[in-house]
């Protein structure tokens, strides 16, 4: 536990107070209508949208995930998430545009658009509840387990104090000021986290102990420091690398990276200004998320290893942590621990701020779907906009009630990561080809949602799985997540062309609102020519979706090449770090002729 001086408590004071007053100068406005309360009207700028979206995606675990990664598996291990920037980039250049056109209110309206009959139906209330409550209670409760062990840690507190102090300001202020506060708040938020970090990752790093980055990096095994894993052992480079880049990225849904879009990410696409303001938004966040912001935290997690070697050191240094709660994680915020006053404050604000910014943007994503996907559709279509505000309400608190308990049960962020990664397994390629490919419905992605959650429990919660997918089984456990994703596949590929296809009206009107074009809406054009329709789409030979995905690639080369020039600049490897340096100013120039070109066909 550490002492703070009435400095740092004002710096904290007032990060909680501005919040506050946000929320409740924009309360009234928000209030007006539900689509005010979950998208701002839809008139949101790009720059704003883009920095929320990084405020929101820094949130009090992702450090210690990234800690934890690096203490465990050196800084290539976080190729498990690094390898979402492909994800991220497809979004930008392919779909983005296509979530505007849809003007829905959320992306489980997609599935009432998209999909004909009972399965869209179905499909969007279920979902609803499946990502908006189920999924998003994990992805909060990791989120408020950081904020206990960084409670425990820095300031002595009980995990059931930390959740009333930070949990009851987040909620007051997200049941008030709706997405609007939201966005608002992350402009400071942002900024606040940003120095945080970087000001911490300066000071930690040249603490006696640690000795300068020079010293932390003669004191590191180079397979620590290595940005990519050893190609020596496929023990180490098949999972942390080639698993993420060959499959992960495209198969696995997560939050905040889905493939296609979706989540939070599509939330913010809706509510931009124009389709136009959501590839910006989409683009300054992947620059951003991928590009700069990891390296503070990498460099705590390093310093770290010197000062903490392993956990029995933690343990002796902060004896009153649980043993619940004890794990590699807990390594950054016992470094912040040596912060001095002022700097102190600023970084305890600016892991509230994160922490305050990612729970009120997934409470106000999982209540949209509760009062538009759920209690609208299902429950009362004729509800008055003023009785969908106070559901909405309701259902924020109630969502943060659940994230907070299951919060107490779980010990780490990367075991909550791992599980949310595998349930998500196989699914990710139906998000990506449902936009191009008429003959996926709605049985499609039932068939994989729930064969991908099946297989997952029955590989990972009974003994089947050891057996097959360990260093004793049958295969190497870096097999498991591939053979969870092909077995899903082929489920759902069955399953789509066993079933009936979507009604010729709904496919037809799906076109005609998003326009996705290309061979694989080649058939509906035809029906619809029949009929005397048009979706007013270019030619297959001006289809945008292969120069998007030319500018998907290119972006992804200037973008690993600046975090790879980042990294060896701070590592001191000067001449490595300018060579990247020019390779993504190549790329970056590709990308920015060719993304002219995209313009140009959309």
């Amino acid at each position: 536990m550490i002492d703070l001086s009435s400095f740092d408590y004002a710096i904290i004071l007032c990060f909680f107070s501005i919040t506050l007053i946000i929320g409740f100068l924009v309360s009234k406005k928000s209030s007006s209508s539900s689509t005010e309360y979950f998208l701002s009207g839809r008139n949101m700028p790009w720059w704003l949208l883009g920095i929320s979206m990084v405020a929101t995606t820094f949130s009090t675990d992702t450090p210690n995930l990234v800690t934890d990664i690096v203490r465990t598996n050196g800084v290539s291990g976080n190729w498990v998430w690094w390898a979402f920037l492909l994800t991220g980039l497809l979004t930008v250049f392919v779909y983005a545009k296509l979530w505007r056109r849809s003007n829905v209110n959320t992306d489980m309206e997609f599935y009432e658009l998209r999909y004909s009959g009972w399965g869209g139906k179905f499909l969007r209330g279920f979902r609803a509840v499946y990502l908006g409550v189920i999924f998003n209670v994990m992805a909060m409760s990791g989120v408020t387990l950081a904020a206990i062990k960084i409670g425990e840690i820095m300031l002595g507190l009980s995990p059931m104090d930390t959740i009333l102090y930070a949990g009851t300001i987040t909620v007051v202020f997200s049941t008030v000021g709706g997405f609007r506060g939201v966005v608002y708040t992350d402009f400071i938020l942002f900024f606040a986290a940003m120095a945080g970090s970087i000001g911490a990752a300066y000071y930690l790093v040249n603490l006696p102990e640690v000795g300068g980055m020079a010293n932390l990096i003669s004191n590191t095994p180079s397979n620590m420091l290595s940005m990519t894993p050893s190609l020596d052992d496929p023990d180490i480079y098949i999972p942390l690398l080639i698993v993420p880049l060959a499959v992960q990225w495209w198969s696995s849904w997560y939050p905040g990276a889905e493939p296609g879009g979706g989540g939070y990410i599509a939330q913010r696409m809706l509510a931009a200004k124009d389709e136009h303001h959501a590839i910006g938004a989409t683009f300054f966040f992947n620059v951003m998320h991928y590009a700069l912001r990891p390296w503070p935290w990498i460099i705590v997690a390093l310093a770290s290893l010197i000062v903490f070697p392993d956990l029995a050191s933690i343990q002796e240094a902060f004896p009153n942590v649980s043993e619940d709660k004890l794990g590699h994680d807990l390594a950054y915020p016992a470094m912040l621990t040596m912060l001095p006053s002022g700097l102190l404050g600023l970084v305890i604000a600016s892991l509230v701020a994160a922490y305050m910014s990612t729970i009120s943007t997934h409470l106000n994503w999982g209540s949209s779907y509760i009062v538009n996907d759920f209690y609208k559709q299902q429950i009362k279509k004729d509800a008055s906009e003023k009785e969908l505000v106070n559901i909405g309400r309701i259902s924020t608190v109630t969502l943060f009630i659940l994230s907070a308990i299951f919060a107490l049960l779980l010990t780490n962020a990367l075991q909550l990561f791992d599980v949310i990664l595998m349930f998500g397994a196989g699914t990710g390629l139906i998000f990506i080809l449902r936009w191009f490919w008429w003959r996926i419905n709605a049985w499609s992605e039932i068939a994989a949602m729930f064969v991908s959650g099946f297989v997952s429990i029955i590989l990972n919660f009974t003994s089947l799985g050891p057996l097959l997918f360990s260093d004793s089984g049958i295969l190497e456990s870096y097999y498991k997540f591939p053979m969870v994703v092909l077995f899903t596949t082929v489920v759902w590929v069955i399953v789509t062309l066993l079933t009936k296809p979507d009604s010729t009206e709904t496919l037809i009107n799906f076109c005609k609102k998003t326009n996705p074009g290309g061979p694989g809406w080649e058939k509906i054009r035809l029906e619809a020519l029949k009929k005397d329709i048009s979706f007013n789409n270019k030619s297959d030979k001006t289809w945008s979706v292969p120069l998007g995905i030319i500018c998907m690639l290119f972006g992804c080369f200037a973008i690993y090449s600046v975090l790879f020039s980042t990294g060896y600049f701070i590592y001191g490897e000067v001449s490595n770090g300018f060579y990247f340096l020019i390779v993504a100013i190549v790329f970056a120039i590709l990308l920015k002729n060719n993304w002219k070109k995209l313009n140009k066909l959309n």
